[in-house]
Order: C-alpha cells, then structure tokens, then sequence
C-alpha cells in the first residue's frame, strides 16, 4: 500500500530539486492513465479531485476509486481533495479517506482566509493528512481575474496556519490552453525568501514546460497542477478514436483508446518536472 500524504511527497521533492504534479482527474481511464505513468516512471504523483470530479461523481465515490488505485500503485499516491470552499468540504474527504485537502479561502479577507485555513489544517492534521492553503487569487483565462500574492501576507499566512503547503498567485492562470508568459519571478522569489512552505502553482498547463523544469530543479516550487493540457489530450484521443471507427458505439472500446495518449501526457510531465525516478 503506497497511499501518501502531500507533505511526505513534497518533502523529498523540495530537498532534492524536483516537483510532484497534481494531475487532474475526471473519470476512471484518466485516474488509471495516471498512476500507470507514475508507475512505468517510478515517480510519485498526486491525484486531485477538483469541484468539477465532485459535481459529476458523490466524493464517496471518487475516493473509493483514487483510494482503489493508490492501495495498489508500487508508487506514491496522494489522494487530493482539490478546491475545497468550506471546512465541511474538508471535513467529508478526510472522513472518506482523502490523504490531503485544499483549502481555498482566497476570495476572503486576509484574517478570515487564515483562520478558515488554519481549521482545515488542524482538521488534516488530526486524522494524519497534509492541508493546502491558497494565499493571492489565481484567475481563469478568460474570465476572473488574479490578484498577486503579496510576500509579507504570505509568510503571515503561512506562520499562521500551520500548512503544508501554499498556493500562490504570480502570474499564473486556470484553464490556459497554451504555455503563456514568463511567471512573475521576482515575486515568486520575495514570496520564497519569506517563507519554507513548500509552493505550490496552479494553473500549470499555462506556464512554459522549461520554466517549470527550472522551478522544480531549483526547489522554488515543488507542486505544479496540471488539468488543461491532460484534458486536451483525451479530448484529442476521444476525437481520433470516433474519427477512426465512426460505427463503434460501445463506451468501453471509445474510453479505453484514450488511456494511452493520456499516459503519454502524463509521463511527459513527470520528465519535465524531475519526479522520473524518485520513486526507485
């Protein structure tokens, strides 16, 4: 049984000068697709279940099947609760076996957001499970917009909470499509020089695959999320499997040719991010 928590993973990362990715899932063949990748790279990887997974399948669910897969990974597997809104959230996916919870409270003023964070810490920590906080608001391409982490604020929130790991806003943007500019990196390193939280950045799919291999390499930042680029993938794989075989109508046989480029996806992140191997 290989299931872990997001501070046992992000740990080794942050001393050795790699990053573990939060991959994104949706269903059972990106879940699979996933932690076969980890597994042919002897890599750790963490698998999130975002507020959209939840709307489609009850959270009692989704970790039974995360679960399912860690339990029998050779790997480490993080089972994640993405974007969770309020303690309840938090308090529902540790009970179901979530071995790491976000806590998003940044929309809220700064004191708020530290005390909301700060109670799913010590949720987390109670029932042996890693918290992540978000201080800055990360925006969406195309829509809300960002507000940059200031660095004092952050190594309060940080001090304050007791979390394992920090969400911060430097340029990075939900829902990208293609790798955008340059991050803020002089703002991510104020935020670094304030703090020893390991970092985390959403809104990976939008930022330059070499940036993040030197993020990752140099310790700055030690998860990256990863959502828009492996959905791009299946939705490619989906639409060549149709375009192939235009009679076929059975969900299994059109689902599982997604599997593969899925995998491909994911093993390519893993490479870039130095997580190839550290698992061994």
């Amino acid at each position: 049984m290989t299931v872990a928590t997001l501070a046992q993973v992000l740990g080794p990362a942050r001393r050795h000068g790699y990053a573990v990715p939060g991959l994104v899932c949706l269903g059972w063949e990106d879940m699979r697709a996933y932690v076969t990748a980890a597994e042919a790279e002897r890599a750790p990887v963490i698998l999130q279940a975002g507020p959209g997974c939840r709307a489609h399948t009850p959270l009692p669910i989704l970790a039974r099947m995360l679960r399912h897969l860690a339990e029998a990974a050779s790997v480490p597997v993080v089972v994640h609760l993405d974007h969770g809104y309020a303690l309840e959230d938090c308090r529902a996916a540790l009970g179901e076996g979530f071995t790491s919870v976000m806590i998003d409270g940044s929309k809220l003023p700064l004191q708020a957001n530290i005390d909301l964070t700060a109670a799913a810490a010590d949720l987390a920590h109670a029932a042996g499970a890693s918290c992540e906080g978000e201080i800055g608001i990360v925006g969406y391409a195309g829509g809300a917009q960002s507000a940059g982490t200031d660095p004092d604020e952050a190594a309060r929130f940080a001090r304050q909470t007791g979390i394992d790991a920090m969400a911060v806003s430097v340029g990075n943007v939900h829902l990208q499509q293609s790798a955008g500019t340059s991050l803020d990196l002089a703002r991510l390193d104020a935020i670094r020089a304030k703090t020893d939280v390991p970092l985390v950045i959403h809104g990976g799919s939008g930022v330059p695959m070499p940036q993040r291999a030197q993020l990752a390499a140099s310790g700055h930042v030690t998860k990256f999320n990863i959502g828009t680029e492996l959905r791009m993938a299946f939705g490619a794989a989906l639409r060549g499997s149709l375009a192939r075989d235009p009679a076929q109508f059975d969900r299994l046989t059109i689902l599982s040719q997604t599997e593969g480029p899925v995998m491909a996806a994911a093993v390519a992140i893993l490479r870039n991010l130095g997580a190839s191997g550290r698992a061994a």
